[in-house]
């Protein structure tokens, strides 16, 4: 295992890319030695706040600089897969923000390319980071719930009712997301994605069938800001069957008032059944378990600390070792999601 320490480039400088570049400096031997956007004011203000000594205004020029092992992309969505593919290409390690793409395709590229490659490649979907999650997975997978039979998930935002994130009529930063020109799936592309993983993980186990309806609420005259056609999808309902034989219901809006970011996970088995919440201000875990399943009786249960995305980023080039949440884990994932927005077109249930 080598000692040396990881030099790591930041690809992308927005909101998103803050987290990143604090989290990354906290791990020991692990620098941060350049970042890149396209704006050159942009990324010299950004290297400028977290201590990075390098800036670039385009990927190539890094590249051909190449003082650096791994990268942690945290451009746009449609961005991952072009950036991405040149990097593999260069013999750099990568963790992706999620959505690893816009569609299964050019996700199934990307992580071809990445196995084929041998270089760790991770995906930042960022909510395995709650213990509580994890330790769910454990009790389901150790049996103390039983068969799992029903499965519920949600993912609750209300940026479009209030001005607590910002006002996302007037900043580009919420627009785009808004957009299908700009590369957005909606809010089934950009948290569809995590409550997926998050239901899955959390019950252990994977998707099978799916059917979702998709809906898009007029947010402005014509439904258009400026160069923004507000088009992407706001909320998704989903019913489900998982390959546990479970079913279950899975659904997310950004019109959620009253609940800035919650994501909620319950998971019913024949023994006993579990609840995770997960909010800005803490998460929880709670179980119905043994004799208190007759009264309904929940318990919250304790959990210690877990190792972050960012952790296991390095943890695994360090060790050689692959760590998930994988590109093949994430273009699974947007499998399921090209298959929803096809159901609501089709309006049938479709087998992944």
């Amino acid at each position: 295992m080598s000692t040396a320490p990881i030099r790591l480039l930041i690809l992308g400088t927005g909101g998103m890319a803050n987290t990143h570049a604090m989290n990354f400096s906290t791990i020991t031997d692990v620098q941060l030695v350049a970042a890149v956007d396209l704006d050159m004011a942009t990324v010299r203000a950004f290297a400028a706040r977290h201590n990075i000594p390098h800036t670039f205004t385009s990927l190539d020029e890094a590249i051909a600089w190449g003082e650096f092992d791994a990268v942690t992309n945290v451009t746009p969505d449609k961005v991952h897969y072009p950036t991405t593919l040149k990097l593999l290409a260069a013999g750099k390690h990568v963790m992706c923000e999620k959505p690893l793409a816009e569609n299964y395709a050019k996700a199934d590229e990307m992580a071809t390319a990445a196995e084929m490659s041998g270089l760790v490649n991770m995906v930042n979907l960022t909510y395995r980071n709650v213990a509580q999650v994890q330790k769910a997975r454990q009790m389901v997978i150790g049996g103390e719930i039983g068969k799992v039979r029903h499965i519920e998930a949600s993912y609750l935002q209300s940026w479009l009712v209030s001005k607590a994130w910002g006002d996302w009529s007037t900043e580009s930063q919420w627009l785009w997301r808004l957009s299908t020109k700009h590369g957005s799936n909606g809010v089934l592309g950009d948290v569809g994605i995590h409550i997926l993983d998050f239901a899955g993980y959390g019950a252990a186990t994977d998707i099978d069938h799916v059917f979702a309806r998709l809906k898009t609420f007029d947010k402005a005259p014509g439904n258009r800001i400026g160069e923004y056609d507000l088009d992407a999808n706001d909320s998704f309902t989903m019913t489900t069957e998982f390959t546990n034989g479970a079913m279950g219901v899975i659904h997310a809006s950004r019109w959620a008032t009253g609940h800035l970011n919650e994501l909620r996970l319950r998971v019913h088995g024949d023994k006993g059944a579990l609840e995770v919440i997960h909010r800005l201000d803490g998460s929880s875990l709670r179980a119905c378990l043994q004799e208190d399943i007759e009264k309904a009786v929940w318990r919250e249960i304790e959990v210690d600390p877990v190792e972050t995305n960012y952790q296991k980023f390095i943890t695994a080039i360090r060790s050689g070792y692959g760590q998930e949440p994988s590109f093949r884990h994430a273009a699974n994932l947007q499998k399921i999601l090209d298959l929803a927005m096809l159901t609501e077109v089709e309006r049938r249930e479709l087998a992944v």
